[in-house]
C-alpha cells in the first residue's frame, strides 16, 4: 500500500495531475488511446522508407526508437499528452523528393542539419516568428498539397492507378489480389472512422492484412512467430549512416528548406491544433511552454535521424488521447511504453503488406486536404498560389516543387497587386531560393 502511494506521490509531483484534473487510470486510458491511433506508423514509415534502399527492419527498428525518445521528452520537458513519431508527408517527401538525388545517407543527413536548426531556433523565438509570417493560405495548402501526394503514393502503390503511355496515368486492374486488398482496407477504414472507431487506421491495416492471406490473394508475408529480439545488424543497417558530402551543395539546401518549411508547418500546426481542443491555449491564444514542446520536437528530429529515420514530428493522432481526458506528460510516458513494447512484435509487423498500408496513406490524404477550407478562394491573390501549391505536388511528383512554386507566385502576385494581402520579406527571401534553385538546380 506505502509503494503504491509513493508511486502515486512520484508521478502526481513529476506531471501535476491534478493541477490538471486528472489521475493516473484517464493518463494510461488516454495513452492507450493514442497510440492505438498512430501505431500504424511502424507499419507504414518502413514500407515508405524502403523504397528509398534502406533496410526494412532497420527503419522498424529507427522508427520505433525515434518515436520512443520524442514522445518522452514531450512528456517530460513540456508535460503535454502528445506523441511524437517520423511523420507521414515527412517520410514521403524524405523517399521521393530527397532520398531520390541524393540517397537515403544524404537524405538523413539534411534531417540531423534540419534538427540541430530548430535546436538552436527553439531556444529563441524566431520560429514563432517565422511561422507566424506565413500567411495562413499556404500553411493550409502545403498541408492539403501533402495529402494529395500521399494519397497518390497510397493510390499507385497498390496498383489502383498505375501509367499509362497515352493519359498518363489510368485505372489500374481492380481485379489484382493487391487492388482487392487495398480497396477492402479502405472500405474497413472508411466505415471506422464514419462510425469514430479509435484506432481506425490499425484496425483496417489489421483486417486487410488478414484478407491478404485469403486462398486467391495470398500477399501478406508468412507467419514466422510473434515475438523476436531486435538484433544489432538490423540497428545498425541504418544507425549513423549520414552522408554529408552532398549536403551543403544548392540544390540540397533548397531540398533542405522545403524539409524545414513542412516540418515547421506540421508541428505548429499540430500543437494549435491538439492544444487547442485540451485547452491548454492561453487568453491570448498562445500556448504556455511551446518552447519545450518544439525542443522535444527538434531533439527528437537529430536522434531520429542518427538511427536512420526521417523528420519526426509531434502526432496530429494525439487528439484522440486529448479527446479521452489525456491532459499530462503522463499520457506521452504510456504511449512510449508501448511503443517500447511494439519494438519486439516484428514478426507480426513484416506479415503486413504494402497493400495493406496503402489504405492508411489514403486516409490521411483526406484528413489533410481538409484544410483546404481554410483557405479563401474567393481572394484569386490568396486562391491562386494556394491552388498551385496543392496540384504542383502530385503533378510533379514532388513536395518541394510546391512549396517552391507556392512561395514564388504568392511573392510575385502580392507584391504586385495592391490588396489586403501582401508579402512579406520572409515570403520575399525563401521566394528568391526557390526561384534559384528552380533556374539553375532543375534546369
Amino acid at each position: 500500500m506505502s509503494k503504491t502511494i509513493q508511486e502515486t506521490s512520484f508521478l502526481e509531483r513529476t506531471f501535476k495531475l491534478k493541477e490538471n484534473n486528472t489521475n493516473v487510470k484517464t493518463e494510461v486510458i488516454a495513452g492507450l488511446t493514442t497510440f492505438l491511433t498512430m501505431v500504424y506508423i511502424i507499419f507504414v514509415n518502413p514500407d515508405i522508407l524502403s523504397t528509398t534502399g534502406m533496410p526494412w527492419q532497420g527503419v522498424f527498428i529507427a522508427t520505433i526508437l525515434a518515436s520512443i525518445v520524442g514522445t518522452v521528452l514531450m512528456g517530460l520537458l513540456a508535460n503535454y499528452p502528445f506523441a511524437l513519431a517520423p511523420g507521414m508527408g515527412l517520410n514521403a517527401f524524405f523517399a521521393y523528393s530527397v532520398a531520390s538525388k541524393i540517397g537515403w545517407q544524404g537524405a538523413l543527413a539534411l534531417v540531423f542539419i534540419e534538427g540541430v536548426i530548430f535546436i538552436v531556433l527553439s531556444a529563441t523565438k524566431f520560429r514563432t516568428v517565422l511561422i507566424n509570417s506565413i500567411p495562413m493560405s499556404l500553411k493550409a495548402a502545403i498541408s492539403a498539397g501533402i495529402g494529395l501526394f500521399i494519397a497518390l503514393i497510397g493510390l499507385t502503390g497498390s496498383g489502383i492507378v498505375v501509367s499509362d503511355p497515352n493519359t498518363y496515368v489510368a485505372l489500374g486492374d481492380l481485379t489484382s489480389p493487391e487492388v482487392l486488398t487495398a480497396l477492402f482496407g479502405l472500405l474497413v477504414a472508411a466505415i471506422l472512422y464514419a462510425k469514430k472507431v479509435r484506432g481506425a487506421l490499425l484496425w483496417s491495416i489489421l483486417a486487410a492484412t488478414v484478407f491478404g492471406m485469403l486462398p486467391g490473394i495470398r500477399i501478406s508475408g508468412e507467419f514466422t512467430g510473434i515475438f523476436a529480439m531486435p538484433k544489432w545488424a538490423d540497428f545498425a543497417s541504418t544507425a549513423f549512416k549520414l552522408d554529408f558530402s552532398q549536403a551543403f551543395t544548392f540544390g540540397s539546401i533548397g531540398l533542405m528548406i522545403s524539409m524545414f518549411m513542412v516540418d515547421l508547418f506540421d508541428t505548429a500546426g499540430t500543437l494549435v491544433g491538439v492544444s487547442t481542443q485540451a485547452g491548454f491555449l492561453d487568453k491570448d491564444g498562445n500556448l504556455p511552454k511551446a518552447g519545450q514542446a518544439f525542443m522535444a520536437d527538434a531533439v527528437a528530429t537529430v536522434a531520429g535521424s542518427l538511427v536512420g529515420t526521417s523528420t519526426t514530428t509531434t502526432y496530429v493522432e494525439s487528439a484522440s488521447g486529448v479527446a479521452d481526458g489525456g491532459r499530462t506528460g503522463l499520457t506521452s510516458i504510456v504511449v512510449a511504453v508501448l511503443f517500447f513494447i511494439s519494438l519486439f512484435f516484428s514478426p507480426i509487423v513484416r506479415m503486413v503488406p504494402s497493400a495493406a498500408t496503402a489504405p492508411a496513406l489514403i486516409i490521411v490524404g483526406i484528413l489533410m486536404m481538409q484544410n483546404v477550407l481554410k483557405i479563401e478562394w474567393g481572394n484569386f491573390a490568396i486562391a491562386l498560389p494556394a491552388f498551385l501549391t496543392i496540384v504542383a505536388m502530385p503533378f510533379t511528383y514532388s513536395i518541394a516543387n510546391g512549396i517552391g512554386i507556392g512561395f514564388i507566385s504568392y511573392a510575385v502576385l502580392n507584391n504586385i497587386v495592391k490588396s489586403e494581402t501582401k508579402s512579406n520579406w520572409i515570403i520575399n527571401l525563401i521566394a528568391v531560393v526557390f526561384a534559384l534553385y528552380f533556374i539553375f538546380i532543375l534546369k
